[in-house]
């Protein structure tokens, strides 16, 4: 009797004995990526400071959502999926570093994510350090904590050309599809369509020409019905608000200076010294240190490349690859100004062959060379990240003492009597008017959204005040305002009705 119950025991050991492994293999290959998740949320807390101010297009976005601040001018080129993202929080609370803290967590549960979606594509260790690459790079740390669009197209490119490749390869393999990876493709494309439509469209060009190719009608439906389901809402604003979709493409085009054949790599590469726009991209560039990593990410993701096709696995590096040229292509060519969080797609998807090509060049070779070239990766990945994290933080003090100034003019405003209700027109009435708590209005340029006669209509009710900047000529309606010069600006505040 006793025999039987030991057999019984060692039999039932034994048929537990393959999932408890699996698990423990599971979990040890999640480990490394979390990792850097968890690592990437906590460092922005620390380098980002979560009580520096709102930025210009944050405070567009998070004023569409708040109860306590006016919505500043929602223009062409935007679109509603940053407001849904801060709603959470922004609906209710008017802490920017709750703010912070929110967006950096969220987003380190986004690059989770997103590596995730690549898992048995890429060994691990390439994961997590493309994982680490992508989130060290200082324009991810900088954006990843504020209510900005453009790392979350990254995030979900990085889902949904995953997501492509694994249903790629099923089918290749004679093998149906499983229904959560055409739904994370399809969440992936929304989330992309949601925060910039047309981003969405060039990162997934070449995805959705490959899945023509390939016939695979249930990846086209999931990645076109995710870009249909999240650009929705903006193309229906185009026939409600602008006559059409093709009148709302051109005034976003008006609006960023006109898109057309012109050569911006250039304005990027002045742009990455920390400039979070240059335009007009003006001055000379960075130190060659700081550009050295931009100029080599191209030849190292191109090594990354060829080691794919190499090891018979070219799908899941060359499609990452056109995917982020694609994405880079606008922004590189076709328009006339630069910004370094414009190109996050695209160096979230070459990060990818990026660090395969990094564990190629110090696992193989001779034996002898590889002492050699791991060390020069390590000195080149110790440079990277000093460059990086010097960036950083002189972008984040700047940041900092510009949204300060901001804050000073408001407070100079509300003693001049100019308190909410109110409105700010002309030379940064936007953030001026958020952290005064008045609305803004402009009667020119791409932020245009009244004219003098209402200004003047809206001054016998309210308080109003018209701003110059430096060497600037005030408005002719503001003319005759009482004049306040402060910090470089006039302040010209109207009489009372």
């Amino acid at each position: 009797m006793a025999d039987g119950v030991n057999a019984l025991v060692v039999e039932g050991r034994r048929g537990a004995d393959p999932t408890g492994p699996r698990t423990a293999r599971r979990l040890r290959g999640r480990a490394p990526v979390a990792a850097v998740a968890a690592v990437f949320a906590l460092v922005q807390l620390v380098f980002v400071h979560p009580a520096m101010g709102l930025g210009w297009d944050e405070i567009v976005y998070v004023s569409q959502v708040t109860t306590h601040h006016p919505a500043a001018f929602f223009s062409a080129p935007r679109s509603r999926g940053v407001p849904l993202l801060v709603a959470p929080v922004a609906s209710w609370s008017a802490s920017t570093e709750l703010l912070r803290v929110y967006l950096a967590l969220l987003s380190g549960l986004g690059l989770y994510l997103a590596l995730r979606a690549w898992r048995g594509l890429f060994p691990d260790r390439v994961l997590a350090t493309a994982g680490a690459f992508f989130a060290t790079l200082w324009v991810t740390l900088f954006y990843g904590p504020q209510a900005m669009p453009n790392y979350w197209v990254a995030i979900g490119a990085l889902i949904t050309v995953g997501c492509a490749v694994r249903a790629l390869g099923d089918r290749r393999a004679g093998r149906r599809t499983a229904r959560g990876v055409l739904c994370a493709a399809a969440a992936g494309a929304l989330l992309m369509a949601l925060m910039r439509p047309t981003d969405a469209v060039w990162v997934c060009a070449p995805l959705l020409l490959l899945v023509l190719v390939r016939r695979h009608w249930p990846l086209l439906l999931a990645v076109a019905g995710g870009l249909a389901a999240g650009g929705g809402e903006w193309v229906i604003e185009a026939y409600a608000w602008y006559g059409g979709l093709g009148e709302r493409l051109h005034r976003a085009s008006e609006i960023q200076g006109g898109l057309g054949w012109n050569i911006a790599v250039g304005d990027q590469m002045r742009s990455l010294g920390g400039r979070g726009l240059c335009r007009p991209c003006t001055g000379a560039m960075p130190h060659p240190v700081v550009t050295l990593w931009w100029l080599l990410l191209p030849a190292v993701a191109a090594l990354g490349a060829v080691v794919a096709v190499r090891a018979r696995r070219a799908t899941a590096t060359l499609l990452p690859l056109a995917c982020a040229v694609t994405a880079a292509v606008p922004y590189l060519f076709l328009i006339g100004y630069a910004a370094p969080r414009f190109l996050q797609p695209a160096y979230a998807l070459l990060a990818l062959p990026v660090a395969d090509a990094l564990w190629h060049l110090v696992r193989t070779g001779r034996d002898r060379w590889r002492p050699v070239a791991a060390t020069l990766v390590a000195l080149a990945v110790a440079g990277h990240l000093a460059v990086q994290f010097s960036v950083l933080v002189g972008t984040v003090n700047r940041n900092v003492d510009s949204r300060e100034a901001w804050a000073r003019v408001a407070d100079e405003l509300h003693r001049l009597g100019v308190r909410p209700p109110c409105l700010l027109t002309e030379h940064d009435s936007i953030p001026v008017g958020y952290y005064t708590g008045c609305s803004s209005g402009n009667t020119g340029g791409s932020n245009e959204n009244t004219t003098p006669a209402e200004i003047e209509d809206t001054a016998r009710r309210i308080p109003v005040a018209a701003l110059t900047g430096p060497g600037g000529t005030p408005p002719a309606y503001a003319r005759h305002w009482a004049p306040h010069p402060f910090a470089g600006l006039e302040i010209r505040v109207a009489p009372p009705g």
